[in-house]
């Protein structure tokens, strides 16, 4: 059934596209001008999810067409963070972090013209104690503006600075890609 669908990956994330392609299920790539915001008693566990399903709602489906949309947040000390508005942010965000355990939740949303699913994955990341300079240095080559809690753990602060994750490493990328295949691969059936 999956074969006669066109897949959109409605997302602006590079990693959820590498991702994605590395399934290799064929897609196309759209960018969605949606809003983020939440309510604001809405439990930090169901933001991702709630973010996945209001994005995929924003695409205008065709027959042919099966919709995939994705969201990341970061979760420390029970406050959602999302991305980072400029340096300072990002600095407060990475400070905040630092020394501690964080939950980071992907939730994705699947949908055609007759069925949907959403779900999300939650990943514990163990940050050791991060200096000042590191986390400067970082922001200052890095730039993760387009990273919920301002880092990606591919990149230099993850390498230097995860000391363990219990979860998936993919899903701490942006998108929980065993869930994501099994529905998928399951589709229709």
């Amino acid at each position: 059934m999956i074969d006669q669908k066109k897949i959109i990956l409605a997302s602006q994330s590079p990693r959820r596209r590498e991702l994605l392609a590395a399934m290799r299920f064929p897609y196309e790539a759209i960018s969605l001008d949606v809003d983020e915001s939440f309510p604001a008693d809405m439990p930090a566990e169901e933001v991702a999810a709630y973010l996945a399903e209001k994005k995929a709602k924003a695409y205008t489906l065709k027959t042919d067409e099966l919709v995939i949309a994705s969201d990341t947040v970061v979760v420390v000390d029970g406050k959602v963070l999302g991305k980072p508005a400029d340096a300072d942010e990002a600095f407060q965000m990475l400070q905040s972090m630092s020394g501690k355990q964080h939950q980071v939740i992907s939730g994705f949303c699947i949908r055609d013209e007759h069925q949907q699913v959403v779900g999300d994955e939650t990943t514990e990341v163990f940050f050791r104690e991060l200096e000042a300079e590191e986390i400067n240095y970082y922001i200052e080559h890095y730039k993760p503006y387009d990273k919920a809690g301002a880092y990606g753990i591919q990149e230099w602060i993850g390498m230097i600075g995860i000391s363990r994750i219990e979860g998936s490493y993919y899903n701490v990328m942006g998108l929980p890609v065993q869930q994501v295949y099994e529905e998928l691969k399951n589709w229709s059936k």
